[in-house]
C-alpha cells in the first residue's frame, strides 16, 4: 500500500468521526496558533524596540555619572554629580573620533498654559542636542548658541505637552509664553513626534538652553548626562576609549581607581534589549508549546481507542495477508494527518491572531517564516512521535486474537 492510499484511508477514517477528530486536534491548533502569536509578539517588540533606539541618534555614545558612596551606602546608578562643562569641552577639543558632543541635566517639571497645566520632562541642553539625538523641529526653529550664551528663556516642546496643554497635538503653539515651574518661556518651536520607547514617551518633553535649565529651573551646575556622536560606525570603539581616558583625566583618577562615570553605546542598548526579548519570547512560546504536548497525547490516546475499536478490521486484513507494516503505516498516517490539519489550521489561527492584535491593541507583531515552518514541523512530529505508539500496538496484534475480540 503506497503513501497516498494511506493518507486516502486516513482521511476516510477521520471523515467519519468528525467530531472527535476536531476534538483530538484541538490542543495541536491551540498549541501552533499561540507558539505563532507569542513569536509574532516578540519579534514585534523587538524591532520596535530596535528602531526606537537607533531612533534616539546615529553612532550614539552615552556618558553617565557613577555611584555615590556616603557613609558606605552606595546610590543609585547615576548618583555622582561630577559631570561638569568642563569634562564636555575637553572631549570636543580632544576627542578626535568625536563628531557631536551634547551634555544635558533634567527634572520634573509643572507647565502651565492658561488654565491647564501638565507634568513633563524638562531637558536642558545645547543646539548640538538635534542632532546627537535625532530630534528635529516640526514647526518653528531650535534654540542657537546665542540663546545659549544669554540664557535665553526659550523652549522647544514636544507633541505630547501640546496635547495635554491645548488638547490637540497639532495646535501651534510657536509664540506663546508657557510657565515652567513658574518661570516663564517662550515656545520657539515644536519637536517632530517620535512615539514611545517602552515606558518612554519621547514625546512628553520640554527641551531648553542647558544655561536657563541650570540657572533658573534646577539650580545646579551639573550635568546629568553627555551625549556624544562618533564621526562613524567605525570609530565607536575608538570615540568610547577616548573619552573614557579624557574623563579619568578630568577627575584626577589614578591608574588602578574604578571610573567614576559609565560610557554606554548603542551596540550596549541593542544587545541588552535583543537579551531581554529573546529571553520573552522564548519564555512565552515554551509555555505555548506545552498546548502541543497536550495535543500530542490527545492524538496517542484517540489513537489507541480508535486501534481498540478497529481490532477485528485489522485481524480480517492480516488474515487476507495485510503485512505488520503495512497496518503500522496506516495507524501512523491517520496520527500525521490529524496532527498537519491541526498544525495548518493553527497557523492560519496564529496569523489571524497576530493580525488581530496589531490591527485592534496596536501591539506591534511580526510573523517570521521560520516560526511558521518550525510550529507545522513541529506539529508532525507530535504526529509521528505520539501516533508510533498506537501504531505499533495495531501492527503487533495476532490475527486470531484480533478476529475473536469483541
Amino acid at each position: 500500500m503506497n503513501v497516498l492510499e494511506n493518507i486516502r484511508l486516513a482521511l476516510r477514517s477521520l471523515k467519519s468521526n468528525k467530531l472527535r477528530s476536531a476534538l483530538t486536534m484541538l490542543g495541536i491548533i491551540i498549541g501552533v496558533g499561540a507558539v505563532i502569536t507569542m513569536v509574532a509578539i516578540g519579534q514585534g517588540a523587538k524591532a520596535s524596540v530596535t528602531n526606537q533606539i537607533q531612533g534616539l541618534g546615529s553612532n550614539l555614545l552615552i556618558i553617565t555619572p557613577g555611584q555615590s558612596n556616603v557613609g558606605g551606602v552606595k546610590g543609585g546608578a547615576g548618583s555622582l554629580t561630577n559631570m561638569t562643562t568642563d569634562d564636555v569641552n575637553a572631549i570636543k577639543s580632544e576627542a578626535d573620533a568625536v563628531q557631536n558632543v551634547a551634555p544635558t541635566t533634567n527634572k520634573q517639571v509643572q507647565v502651565v498654559l492658561g488654565g491647564q497645566n501638565t507634568s513633563t520632562q524638562l531637558v536642558g541642553t545645547t543646539p548640538a542636542y538635534s542632532e546627537v539625538r535625532n530630534q528635529p523641529v516640526s514647526v518653528g526653529r531650535y534654540f542657537t548658541d546665542q540663546d545659549l550664551q544669554n540664557n535665553a528663556e526659550v523652549a522647544v516642546i514636544g507633541t505630547s505637552v501640546v496635547q495635554n496643554l491645548t488638547g490637540n497635538a497639532n495646535s501651534d503653539l510657536v509664540g506663546q509664553t508657557i510657565n515652567i515651574d513658574q518661570v516663564p518661556f517662550e515656545v520657539i518651536g515644536i519637536l517632530e513626534s517620535k512615539g514611545s520607547s517602552g515606558m518612554n514617551n519621547n514625546d512628553d518633553q520640554i527641551l531648553v538652553p542647558l544655561t536657563s535649565a541650570q540657572t533658573r529651573l534646577i539650580g545646579s551646575p551639573a550635568i546629568r548626562s553627555i551625549f556624544v556622536e562618533a564621526k562613524s560606525s567605525d570609530l565607536m570603539d575608538t570615540a568610547s576609549s577616548e573619552i573614557e581616558q579624557i574623563l579619568r583625566n578630568q577627575h584626577k583618577l589614578s591608574y588602578n581607581a574604578q571610573d567614576d562615570f559609565t560610557v554606554t553605546s548603542q551596540a550596549d542598548i541593542l544587545s541588552t534589549a535583543a537579551s531581554i526579548t529573546q529571553t520573552l519570547t522564548l519564555l512565552l512560546s515554551g509555555v505555548a508549546a506545552i498546548s502541543l504536548l497536550v495535543g500530542g497525547i490527545g492524538i496517542m490516546n484517540i489513537m489507541l481507542v480508535s486501534v481498540t475499536e478497529r481490532t477485528r478490521e485489522i485481524g480480517i486484513r492480516k488474515a487476507i495477508g495485510a503485512r505488520r507494516k503495512t497496518i503500522m503505516f496506516q495507524f501512523l498516517a491517520e496520527a500525521v494527518v490529524l496532527s498537519i490539519l491541526g498544525g495548518i489550521i493553527g497557523i492560519l489561527l496564529g496569523a489571524g491572531g497576530s493580525s488581530a492584535l496589531n490591527h485592534f491593541a496596536g501591539m506591534s507583531t511580526q510573523i517570521s517564516l521560520s516560526s511558521v515552518l518550525l510550529a507545522f514541523a513541529f506539529s508532525a512530529g507530535i504526529g509521528i512521535a505520539f501516533g508510533v505508539f498506537p501504531a505499533q500496538k495495531a501492527a503487533k496484534l495476532r490475527p486470531i486474537d484480533a478476529l475473536r475480540y469483541e
